[in-house]
């Protein structure tokens, strides 16, 4: 598929917010009109269909793509953009309708969620470049994961695993899941290593994050920021299930990293490591990318956007 030299290409992803993307695209079309955008657009048709969608428009010379959709939509988008080679990423800009679950990503960059707000955003054409995770699974070949968001290993994996079943919730689909991962999450022995730090033993989930906001509004790294240069990085340690339902509010507002079995530090590189069989899931924006050994390294600025 060729994609015309149209100014924009636009990504709907039309099961985005449960349905609500392909619901509310004609009022979006009509406002990118109005606001004198020349475009194209394709509804993705299966998962990661944004990943080929991005390759081909990039390859076709279009460098102007808005993402109408979640976080999984975007996080689809740039793993498009960072696993082709025609131009460099930081050269490739992204615009942003949020319509998901979660719109964690947003949060941080104050995006609306109002439709006509964020095109007006894009049309300002203020561009912002943060950093990126790269994810390496080490045991095993297989392609590199990039993530703009926050990546989560364990309790955090399995939440993720869980929420597609209650997506028709919205933003409480993560706060169900949470609930639900409660009676079948067991710990996990762990090794964390960055640098000279080391944390080891029992584990609940280990966070690497980029930005403030994650699991439909949760906080769960200190102080994260993604133009720094670093990660922010939080483990979990060895949580009962009572740590948890007392600390289900901390989630939400910050405060979970005060908890005294957390510990928090920020790196440019992190390698985790499992040590036992059973391998729990990891989640990169949301979305479930499968188990086993990780490196995770950052990539200063190489995600461009537009930003209010």
């Amino acid at each position: 598929m060729s994609i015309s030299s149209k100014t924009w290409f636009i990504i709907v992803n039309p099961t985005s917010g449960n349905g609500t993307s392909k619901k509310r695209w004609p009022q979006i079309k009509r406002l990118l009109i109005h606001y004198q955008f020349d475009f194209q657009f394709t509804f993705t048709a299966f998962s990661k269909h944004s990943v080929q969608l991005v390759q081909q428009a990039i390859k076709d010379n279009i460098t102007n793509i808005i993402c109408v959709g979640g976080d999984g939509t975007l996080h689809n988008i740039v793993n498009g953009i960072m696993t082709q080679d025609y131009r460099p990423s930081s050269q490739i800009n992204v615009g942003v309708i949020p319509i998901g679950t979660g719109n964690d990503w947003v949060k941080t960059h104050h995006i609306p969620k109002d439709y006509e707000a964020a095109i007006q955003i894009i049309k300002n054409g203020n561009i912002a470049q943060q950093d990126l995770g790269k994810i390496e699974f080490m045991n095993k070949r297989g392609p590199a994961v990039f993530f703009n968001n926050l990546a989560g290993l364990g309790f955090d994996g399995h939440v993720v695993n869980k929420v597609g079943k209650y997506k028709h919730f919205g933003a409480l689909a993560y706060l169900y899941g949470t609930l639900v991962s409660l009676f079948s999450f067991k710990n996990f022995h762990a090794k964390t290593l960055s640098g000279s730090e080391e944390v080891s033993g029992k584990t609940l989930m280990i966070l690497v994050g980029l930005c403030q906001y994650s699991g439909g509004g949760m906080q769960l790294t200190r102080t994260p920021n993604p133009f720094d240069g670093l990660f922010d990085v939080s483990v979990a340690k060895n949580f009962s299930k009572l740590d948890i339902i007392k600390n289900v509010g901390n989630l939400f507002n910050g405060k979970i990293t005060n908890f005294k079995k957390v510990q928090s530090f920020k790196s440019d590189r992190v390698e985790i490591e499992i040590k036992q069989q059973d391998l729990p899931f990891i989640q990169a924006d949301g979305e479930q990318i499968g188990t086993g050994d990780i490196r995770v390294s950052l990539i200063p600025q190489a995600f461009s956007f537009y930003t209010g």
